[in-house]
């Protein structure tokens, strides 16, 4: 079985960095594996501002 966690990022604009980089990377180190990036929310042209981040990591059974 697996947990699933949703991370909202942006890939920057004209005065910002994106950080979709070093949000996969930080958790990644917490065991978490990037499954998914979806658009989520779009300016006037069509092109998307928005991102969603999905990460999986398997739960731990105890018996």
């Amino acid at each position: 079985m697996y947990e699933y966690k949703f991370v909202e990022t942006t890939l920057g604009g004209f005065f910002t960095e994106a950080s979709h980089r070093e949000t996969i990377m930080e958790h990644a180190k917490d065991g978490w594996r990037l499954v998914q990036v979806l658009p989520t929310n779009y300016n006037g042209h069509g092109k998307p501002r928005e991102y969603e981040i999905i990460f999986e990591r398997r739960l731990e059974m105890i018996d």
